[in-house]
């Protein structure tokens, strides 16, 4: 049933659970619920770093995480030798529609991170200390939020997005005047918008706010940072699964792309490659006209 515990519920459970293990000594809360002014909603994780005197028997036997409630389905990250000491991860979706991102690493990391000149990304995009047995966490420096902002490309990033963008738009091609709709589809819905015209449009955002809003992972939120008319325009270049309709999509993500890019270039004084844009979508034309062969 889905029915998940309200926030107060949870973090005061997670610090209470911490407080009574012997092994945890220190707890952080990082991402959207540390952060103030973010909107959670009831799908909204809870990012946890815990920090343990031996994190082998929190890998070994993960029943621990029952503690919580009953475990739908769980992604274990395998062991990472980071910032000195062990670390892995459990992304674990509850039944009850908790999800609990818990991070556990040595108690020596946290050390290693208070010993550091800035806070790594995870940190420095915003965090609470739910828990601290050792002072752990005494001196680690508070968070910047300037994590994740787009940075302004220079011109040699901004051309390599723009050709690898038309270099993917070659795979669509081939894929669909083979009818082969899977790859095509990863090359078009995930390489060409989810990497490349999604990075363009964050950009777009930078130049929109002055490089001072965050983006998130996926695109999540881009809706709201977009104007109307270009998040219309995203939507459209979406299909379904007949071929002439991705051939159709495919010509309208280029034709975003092709604004889009062309508007950042100029804010940033850096010139589009139109000659490149017309070299392959002229070729691209002259894929879809081609005869199939007859199966």
């Amino acid at each position: 049933m889905f029915d998940p515990p309200g926030s107060d519920q949870v973090l005061s459970g997670l610090a209470r659970w911490g407080e009574e293990r012997a092994a945890v000594r220190a707890m952080i809360l990082t991402s959207t619920r540390a952060v103030q002014e973010a909107r959670a909603d009831p799908f909204s994780d809870y990012d946890v770093i815990l920090a343990v005197s031996d994190v082998r028997p929190f890998y070994e036997d993960r029943g621990w995480l029952d503690d919580f409630g009953s475990v739908l389905v769980l992604y274990r990250d395998p062991m990472r030798i980071v910032e000195g000491g062990e670390r892995f991860a459990y992304i674990t979706q509850y039944e009850s529609g908790l999800k609990i991102d818990f991070t556990l690493c040595s108690a020596g990391t946290l050390v290693h991170l208070v010993r550091g000149a800035a806070l790594p990304d995870y940190l420095d995009v915003g965090y609470a200390v739910l828990l601290d047995k050792d002072g752990l966490t005494h001196g680690l420096a508070p968070p910047t939020h300037t994590a994740f902002i787009p940075r302004p490309p220079d011109e040699s990033m901004f051309l390599d997005v723009i050709e690898e963008f038309f270099h993917e738009a070659t795979y669509v091609a081939k894929h669909l005047w083979r009818d082969d709709l899977l790859p095509a589809k990863y090359n078009l819905d995930h390489a060409m918008k989810q990497v490349h015209l999604r990075r363009m449009l964050e950009w777009r955002i930078g130049t929109d706010r002055d490089w001072a809003v965050p983006t998130r992972a996926y695109g999540k939120g881009l809706k709201k940072l977009l104007p109307p008319t270009v998040w219309q325009e995203v939507e459209r270049t979406y299909a379904g699964g007949d071929i002439e309709q991705n051939w159709d999509a495919l010509f309208r993500t280029i034709a975003l792309f092709r604004r889009i890019a062309a508007e950042v270039g100029e804010r940033l004084g850096l010139e589009y490659p139109d000659a490149l844009d017309a070299r392959v979508t002229r070729y691209l034309e002259e894929v879809r006209g081609l005869e199939r062969p007859v199966d």
